[in-house]
C-alpha cells in the first residue's frame, strides 16, 4: 500500500469536507421516517445521529437497539449512558418485531448495550427477539451485532443457535489502544468470541474505528487478526468524538488510505470490506448477505 498521509488534530478544529454528509431524502426515506415519528419507535440509526441514516433507510435497513439504555461498560468511544441499567423488559423482544414489521423492514440489525449484570448477559433477550421477527416478518434478514458475553460462552451459543443471517462483533480498534479505548474488553477476548461465531459456520463480521492513534502498522496487524479468527466481513470507518470528555480523535484518515485499506483487505482475503469515513457497523449490511 501507499503510505499517504492522515491530518493531526491538535486542537478542536472543523472536521474535514469529506466527513459532510447530504440531508437524507427519498420516498422510501420517508415513508420510514412517517412510521418511526407516528409510532414512536426507536431505532439506533436515529438515537446514534448515524450520518449513513437516509441511505439505509432508503435501502430497507434499519438498526435496533435493545436491552436498554444503558450500558454496564465505559468505553472511552462510546456515546451510550454508563451506569446501573434498569430491570430487562420481557415484551421488548414482541415490541422490536412489531416495529420492524411496520417499518417493512427488509434487513434488520439488532445490536445491544453490554448488559454485564445479568447471568445470561441478555442472551435470552436477544434468541427471543431473533424469534419474534422471524413470527412476525419471516422475509426479513438479520444481523446481530453482539457484545463479548465477558467469554461466558454458553450466551454466545445461546444467540448463534437460533442462527441470525450475519453475527457481527467488534474489535473497535487495535491491540495496542485496547486497554485504552476499551476499558472492560479484551483483545484476545473479542477475537476468540469471532473465532466461535465463524465455527459455526456464520457469516462473521467485525469493525474497527480509525483515528484513535493507531498506525497502519497496527491496523493490519489487526486485519490479519481478524482474518485469522474467521471473519467474512470488515468495516472500517473514521472515529469521530461524541463529546469533550471522550477519546479524543488524534488523526482525519484520508478517503484514500481508506480505499487503500479496503484494497488490501480484500487481496488478504476479506469476502467483504466497507471502508471510509463515515462507514458504520451497519452501514451497506444488505448488501452482505453473500453466499457462504
Amino acid at each position: 500500500m501507499i503510505d499517504l498521509p492522515v491530518v493531526p488534530v491538535s486542537q478542536p478544529q472543523r472536521k474535514p469536507d469529506w466527513l459532510r454528509v447530504k440531508l437524507p431524502v427519498g420516498k422510501e426515506y420517508a415513508h420510514v421516517r412517517g412510521l418511526v415519528d407516528t409510532h414512536k419507535l426507536h431505532t439506533i440509526c436515529e438515537s446514534g445521529n448515524c450520518p449513513n441514516m437516509g441511505e439505509c433507510w432508503g435501502a430497507g435497513t434499519a438498526t435496533f437497539m435493545i436491552l436498554g439504555n444503558i450500558c454496564t461498560r465505559s468505553c472511552s468511544f462510546c456515546a451510550v449512558a454508563t451506569g446501573r441499567p434498569l430491570a430487562v423488559d420481557m415484551d421488548e423482544p414482541n415490541r422490536v418485531a412489531n416495529s420492524v414489521k411496520l417499518m417493512q423492514v427488509k434487513h434488520c440489525v439488532i445490536t445491544s448495550v453490554d448488559r454485564d449484570d445479568l447471568k445470561d448477559g441478555g442472551s435470552t433477550i436477544w434468541a427471543e427477539t431473533i424469534n419474534a421477527i422471524r413470527r412476525e416478518s419471516p422475509e426479513t434478514t438479520l444481523e446481530t451485532l453482539l457484545p463479548d458475553f465477558r467469554g461466558i460462552w454458553d450466551n454466545l451459543d445461546r444467540v448463534t443457535a437460533v442462527r441470525p443471517e450475519v453475527v457481527s462483533h467488534n474489535l473497535e480498534t487495535v491491540r495496542r489502544l485496547t486497554r485504552e479505548v476499551r476499558i472492560q474488553a479484551k483483545y484476545d477476548r473479542s477475537l476468540e468470541a469471532l473465532k466461535r461465531i465463524s465455527a459455526e459456520g456464520l457469516r462473521t463480521k467485525s469493525g474497527i474505528m480509525l483515528g484513535l492513534g493507531e498506525t497502519k502498522a497496527d491496523v493490519l496487524e489487526a486485519m490479519q487478526d481478524l482474518l485469522d479468527a474467521g471473519v467474512h466481513i470488515l468495516t472500517l470507518g473514521q472515529y469521530l468524538q461524541p463529546t469533550r470528555n471522550h477519546h479524543p480523535v488524534i488523526d482525519w484518515i484520508h478517503p484514500d488510505q481508506f480505499a487503500n485499506y479496503k484494497e488490501w483487505g480484500l487481496k488478504m482475503g476479506f469476502k467483504y470490506v466497507e471502508s471510509g469515513p463515515l462507514v458504520r457497523s451497519s452501514y451497506h449490511a444488505e448488501k452482505h448477505l453473500f453466499e457462504m
